[in-house]
């Protein structure tokens, strides 16, 4: 029995699903959103705020700032509470509500950005905020995911080896392309690695990481308004980039199956299987990592009138028909068979 004293010393990192029962093709997730801030980005959380520390760039009179969609903001808040520093969040207004309350409710402040940066996003008006703020005021501390090599060496130290240390066979693994922080980290430790592991990014349509045309971005997660600084394409061998529709249903597949997970999942879900189609890969041991879970997206990916209106109508359909019909089976066979009896 685990016994901590600090938040951030629980971190469940061998959990996997099995996804061949709920999509037909053999897919393991890697479940990275049960520790206390609900996301993988606590260990880049952690491995940045440490390596500060080591540094001694962080005092008593230190406030963390960073620029934040949602999770890492989250696991900043959960360790700036834990150690007793103050932390201001720079959003925009996709962030999830409830992850904004989540962020205040553990001490930290939170500022949302408004206005649109020149690519159509809101990453470059939030790191012009944020870089204002510590010309101004020598007490900020920007950890700066977008380049900071904690963040990619989080996951080559552990992200990395507790997937090699479960499937030794691994041929293919599917990463969730944002920050590329969680990409280039397992890229990096699968290259040195024994045997050759095929390193698939997933980008969602609408993002410029991989020079895409940039176009709109309604779920927080994965995708970039600029190329991530981070980003060293000789170690990823493919990319694949997904429509945000294809995103929610892929979350609602799995949700009817009683897994709940959040929309970067739902993207590299989506992603992982058409590739898997497309190389009708029966053989193959697949990997995929799952960022987070899916409570933080109820008043968004999983709220009939948000998606309705961004997406029409017609936006679960295919899903919605389906799962009538799953639901109908029982029911009919149980009728058939009193009939026999």
């Amino acid at each position: 029995m685990p016994v901590i004293s600090a938040p951030h010393a629980f971190n469940e990192g061998q959990l996997f699903v099995d996804l061949r029962p709920i999509f037909g093709r053999s897919l393991y997730l890697k479940c990275e959103g049960f520790n206390f801030a609900g996301s993988i980005k606590l260990k880049a959380a952690v491995e940045m705020v440490e390596a500060a520390e080591r540094e001694g760039l962080l005092s008593e009179d230190s406030v963390l700032i960073e620029s934040s969609s949602g999770n890492l903001g989250v696991a900043l808040s959960m360790i700036a509470a834990s150690k007793g520093y103050r932390f201001l969040c720079v959003t925009d207004s996709r962030c999830n509500l409830s992850t904004r309350l989540l962020m205040e409710a553990l001490g930290s402040e939170v500022h949302v950005i408004a206005d649109l940066d020149a690519n159509g996003g809101f990453l470059g008006a939030r790191i012009d905020y944020v870089r204002g703020l510590c010309a101004s005021d020598d007490r900020y501390v920007w950890l700066s995911q977008y380049t900071n090599p904690g963040n990619w060496g989080a996951h080559y130290r552990r992200t990395a080896p507790e997937i090699a240390r479960e499937f030794p066979r691994l041929d293919v693994l599917f990463v969730g392309a944002g920050t590329t922080g969680t990409l280039m980290g397992c890229a990096r430790w699968f290259r040195e690695w024994h045997r050759p592991v095929r390193i698939v990014a997933v980008d969602t349509v609408g993002s410029v990481a991989f020079g895409g045309k940039p176009g709109r971005r309604m779920i927080p997660g994965l995708g970039m308004s600029m190329r991530p600084p981070l980003l060293d394409e000789s170690y990823v061998d493919e990319v694949i980039q997904v429509e945000e529709a294809d995103t929610i249903r892929a979350c609602h597949r799995l949700a009817r199956r009683g897994f709940l997970f959040g929309g970067s999942t739902g993207t590299v879900v989506s992603g992982a299987m058409e590739w898997l189609a497309a190389h009708d890969a029966q053989d193959l041991t697949a990997v995929a990592i799952a960022p987070d879970l899916g409570e933080r997206y109820l008043d968004t990916i999983y709220q009939s009138t948000w998606l309705e209106d961004l997406y029409g109508d017609q936006i679960l359909g295919a899903t919605e028909a389906a799962a009538r019909t799953r639901a109908a089976e029982p029911a009919t066979r149980a009728t058939e068979g009193h009939q026999k009896s």
